[in-house]
């Protein structure tokens, strides 16, 4: 029994020297020697093992906060808030806390993505496929749906059979553009933007 009970103590006796509430209750610092433990002496921080710190912005809101990312050997390890932003001054809200999980999630879509009308099954397609494809029917659409005039006369000059909803992180110059050009180039009514929605 007291072979069971030595080890025990011992076992005991380090876990109390190691735990910092018990010298923080004598009185030591908790910013400095009481909140150290031989695991706290041992943990390293992850971001030293990044081999590149690039910048971004956080793609949540028009707020524009900057981001500080981390990678090691070409894959993304971390996301932080940059402390040199005026913007947000290092802090991030929990949406843009959670950039990392959008970016690294396997179920991120990172490939185009077509299915046919009446198929059953999405297929693979590039890139510049599905930007030529998405060019051809907004002119196509276009085309078949521009008013000149009203019935009375009236130049319009428009389409009502599309549409734009732009994201929230376009900023004033971005949506000043996008405005512009749908509605002067192609003629569309419907501009909107997410952060009015």
């Amino acid at each position: 029994m007291s072979r069971v009970r030595r080890p025990l103590r011992r076992h005991i006796g380090e876990f109390l020297r190691a735990w910092s509430l018990p010298r923080q209750a004598r009185g030591q610092s908790s910013v400095s020697e009481a909140a150290r433990s031989p695991l706290s002496e041992s943990l390293r921080p992850r971001l030293e093992q990044a081999d590149r710190i690039g910048t971004t912005i956080c793609p949540y809101c028009a707020v524009g906060c900057a981001q500080l990312a981390y990678a090691k050997d070409g894959r993304l390890i971390h996301i932080e808030g940059d402390p040199r932003s005026p913007i947000n001054q290092g802090t991030l809200c929990p949406k843009g806390a959670a950039t990392f999980g959008l970016l690294s999630s396997p179920d991120r879509l990172s490939k185009v993505l077509y299915r046919a009308p009446y198929a059953d099954r999405w297929e693979e397609k590039p890139l510049d496929w599905a930007m030529r494809r998405i060019a051809e029917r907004v002119k196509r659409t276009r085309d078949e749906t521009f008013v000149e005039r009203l019935a009375n006369g009236r130049v319009v000059n428009h389409t009502l059979a599309i549409g734009s909803l732009g994201g929230a992180t376009l900023d004033n110059e971005e949506n000043y553009l996008i405005k512009k050009v749908f509605s002067a180039g192609l003629g569309m009514v419907w501009v909107e933007n997410q952060a009015r929605v």
